[in-house]
């Protein structure tokens, strides 16, 4: 049968566990305060139920590891401990050593199961009557766990021995209570898109520009010594004399240029509201009904 381990089978495993780790929890010798050591891993089979503990002997064997059935351990959750079941140093010291890379077969199991079928262990009455018929139950009377029914490596299956295989509840129950509760959260959506742009409008726009023009203008005067003779020589008589004025005038010259007329700012302001809803949630409460016995409520 091939085993794993329990964090290669399932990541979730601490959910059988009340969420808690066993991994790590230390281990004391059942009904006493003598630590034995400490769990470093668990195996379960192909189906995923729990089989083995792997236990740190570091306590009492420096550097030795071994495995523990589980129908062999006792967990208290309240101190995070696990209570070894009938176990001995001389026990620990007669178990085949865990390696975690070597192959777990038939045979190691066998050795395994050897050394704790010799261990005379008290089964509870629940344990005894799930157990099936043919398989093995502590006798107080000859103080001995009688021989497993035989098997082969082909034929042995786990539920032949519940003495080691089956944990048992009696031992360690919890009831989880669970409620509900309104989980309130936000999703963010779109509601809207506004669409900013520009376009162009024209229109007819007038100017006025003034401008000059140059022009000639011939006047005729009689000068105040009209009449005068003149020296002889003074005056000329040049015929073809000309007198050239140069004319200007002024022309409108129109252009268009672009201008910044104004600017136009866009960002997004976030009003705040607050959004209320209602829903009935339900709530387990414990119910105890112990008749006249005494209870123990914490």
């Amino acid at each position: 049968m091939v085993l794993h381990k329990v964090s290669d089978f399932d990541p979730d495993y601490r959910d059988v566990f009340q969420g808690q780790d066993i991994k790590d929890m230390s281990v004391y010798a059942d009904g006493s305060d003598d630590k034995v050591g400490s769990v470093s891993d668990i195996l379960v089979d192909e189906e995923g139920r729990f089989r083995y503990l792997v236990v740190d002997l570091g306590f009492w064997i420096f550097g030795k590891k071994v495995l523990m059935p589980v129908g062999r351990t006792r967990i208290d959750y309240n101190t995070s401990r696990v209570y070894a079941v009938g176990m001995t140093r001389e026990q620990a010291e007669n178990l085949p050593e865990y390696d975690e890379n070597q192959v777990l077969d038939y045979d190691y199991e066998e050795n395994v199961r050897g050394v704790y079928r010799t261990q005379p262990v008290e089964t509870s009455a629940a344990l005894e009557d799930s157990a099936p018929l043919d398989a093995p139950v502590y006798n107080a009377a000859t103080a001995a766990t009688p021989a497993p029914v035989a098997h082969t490596r082909d034929t042995y299956k786990y539920d032949r021995e519940p003495a080691l295989y089956n944990m048992n509840d009696t031992d360690h129950q919890n009831i989880k209570l669970y409620e509900e509760r309104l989980v309130a959260n936000k999703q963010r959506r779109k509601s809207g898109e506004v669409a900013i742009g520009k376009h162009v409008e024209t229109e007819t726009a007038r100017v006025s520009v003034p401008v000059d023009k140059e022009r000639v203008v011939v006047e005729r005067v009689t000068p105040q010594d009209a009449g005068r003779a003149v020296a002889p020589g003074e005056a000329t008589f040049n015929e073809g004399e000309v007198a050239h004025m140069d004319i200007y005038e002024e022309n409108a010259d129109i252009k268009k240029e672009a201008f910044v007329r104004e600017e136009v700012r866009v960002r997004k302001e976030v009003d705040h509201e607050t959004v209320e809803a209602q829903e009935t949630i339900r709530r387990e409460e414990l119910d105890i009904d112990s008749g006249n016995l005494p209870t123990d409520r914490r």
